[in-house]
């Protein structure tokens, strides 16, 4: 199974404390690759159907259906949660997860 960053990858999230999200839902691979070869863990935001325009969730346009990316909600788990790949983000959609990323957590 290739575990690379911007991957979309179906994961078991449970067991959830509070307002973590939950269930088994689409991923998307955050951590770079050189992480990803050599730790057990992976950091991932989370995907939903349903949310509204908030700045920190990025649209996006997978297996037919609309849905967002939550970016504030970025946590690491295992890769053992992985259950498996989904398909990859666009270039035009990397950039803007970037972008939201960069805008959040950096400036």
């Amino acid at each position: 199974m290739e575990i690379a960053q911007y991957k979309i990858v179906l994961m078991n999230l449970d067991p959830t404390i509070g307002s973590e999200i939950k269930k088994t839902r689409p991923c998307v691979i955050i951590s770079p690759d050189e992480m990803n070869k050599y730790l057990r863990t992976i950091v991932i935001a989370p995907m939903t159907t349903k949310s509204r325009n908030y700045p920190t969730r990025s649209k996006i346009r997978h297996d037919n259906k609309t849905g967002w990316i939550l970016l504030d909600q970025i946590r690491t788990v295992d890769k053992q949660r992985v259950i498996k790949v989904l398909g990859s983000l666009s270039k035009a959609e990397i950039k803007k997860v970037k972008a939201i990323i960069k805008e959040t957590f950096v400036d």
